[in-house]
């Protein structure tokens, strides 16, 4: 494993970074002001001149993968990922943000011609945003065979029936398409059969956002969480993705890059998190010196910057892999990662907090946020235990014969 990033990804770090520096930090209290008046739901238009200047500078759909459309790898994706990472706004202004890159993903592997035309190009092309409907209140959604919601056929159309919870960006006024995951075949003795995928419009009679689902307080505006109800929603049978009962088939297509998406972006979040906390404690001054040179601060800005480099191999290696030998041969280290950097950056940004003392919990460093959202991330596209047991598993079996 060679993971010395090449001329190409050295460039694009450079721009995006520069990029960063120039358009995105320097926005972010705007950001959030303009998020803060008025419609909380509506588009800040300053993130509108954000993707445009991204996408005049040639920095637009860098998730794109290799083998459709792309120019990256996962493993050259990675280091650029995690710059976006940093901020809670950086991803979005190169049309690099969750979940629509795992739903763009799907409609260019899975998609048909007419699924790409009416819904890939506009996300492409980031006139749209798009939602994933899987998780559902009712049941123990870590074991996704125990979904309850039905898709239904009936004549040429299909009938779509559940209430979804979790789906991230259904809040959005531009959300226009969801991914919907129900039984088609409930009856099926292969518990992986039953499932299937369909493209349900936002705007489809039947649709209803019930509620916001807030994080430790945050609503995520104008981006969000909700709780979505589905009553009697007619789509034509077109709608449906790859065929009846290959739901799981996609998933497994889907959440790979999705969950590796996530940790590099993590690991940005806790870089930067990391960088506050030696800022703040080098300048802040208790019991005669500088909180930096406190022995327990040393300890935990030595353990936070291990933590953060075990992390980055870790994910290196399963985009490495993920890129030479598939995402199902590395599930393993797939999973290893969605534990691993979800609870690295809930560990690092604490710290932080700790160091930045009553201001560590307020609005006013970013800290409390970026806790909020490290900590959902320990749940979101699969439980810890999930993917522990996963490893365990695949371990387990490397000794079942000797």
């Amino acid at each position: 494993m060679d993971f010395d990033y090449t001329p190409k990804v050295k460039e694009l770090q450079a721009r995006v970074s520069a990029f960063m520096d120039e358009h995105v930090y320097p926005n972010e209290e705007e950001l959030h002001r303009q998020v803060a008046a008025g419609d909380r739901w509506a588009t800040p238009p300053r993130m509108e001149d954000l993707k445009a200047r991204a996408r005049a500078a040639g920095l637009w759909n860098l998730w794109q993968p290799r083998d459709h459309g792309g120019t990256l790898t996962n493993l050259e994706y990675a280091p650029l990922a995690e710059i976006m990472g940093r901020s809670e706004f950086g991803s979005e202004p190169f049309n690099c943000s969750a979940p629509d890159t795992g739903n763009m993903e799907v409609l260019l592997r899975y998609g048909t011609p007419e699924q790409q035309k009416q819904w890939l190009e506009p996300l492409l092309d980031g006139r749209i945003r798009s939602a994933f409907a899987m998780t559902e209140p009712a049941v123990a959604s870590s074991d996704a065979t125990n979904i309850e919601a039905r898709i239904d056929r009936d004549g040429d159309h299909y009938v779509i029936n559940g209430r979804k919870w979790w789906t991230s960006g259904a809040p959005d006024p531009r959300c226009r398409i969801l991914i919907f995951m129900g039984k088609t075949d409930p009856d099926n003795p292969d518990r992986h059969r039953q499932q299937s995928m369909i493209l349900v419009p936002m705007d489809a009679p039947g649709v209803t956002v019930e509620k916001i689902l807030p994080v430790f307080g945050y609503d995520d505006a104008p981006h969000g969480h909700a709780q979505v109800l589905f009553e009697n929603v007619r789509v034509p049978e077109s709608n449906m993705l790859l065929g009846a009962g290959r739901g799981f088939e996609i998933a497994q297509g889907r959440l790979g890059p999705g969950r590796i998406h996530h940790c590099m972006r993590l690991i940005g979040l806790a870089e930067r998190a990391l960088e506050k906390m030696c800022r703040r404690t080098l300048s802040r001054v208790a019991f005669g010196k500088p909180v930096a040179e406190q022995t327990v601060t040393q300890e935990r800005i030595a353990e936070a910057r291990i933590m953060i480099e075990q992390a980055r191999l870790l994910t290196l290696k399963a985009a490495w892999m993920m890129d030479t030998v598939g995402n199902k041969a590395a599930k393993a280290e797939i999973a290893m990662i969605k534990v691993m950097a979800p609870n690295m950056a809930c560990r690092v940004i604490d710290w932080a907090i700790q160091a930045h003392g009553g201001g560590g919990v307020t609005d006013s460093f970013g800290l409390a946020k970026a806790y909020a959202k490290a900590r959902l991330l320990r749940i979101a596209d699969g439980p810890d235990e999930v993917h522990r047991n996963q490893v365990a598993r695949i371990e387990l079996k490397k000794h079942a014969h000797r």
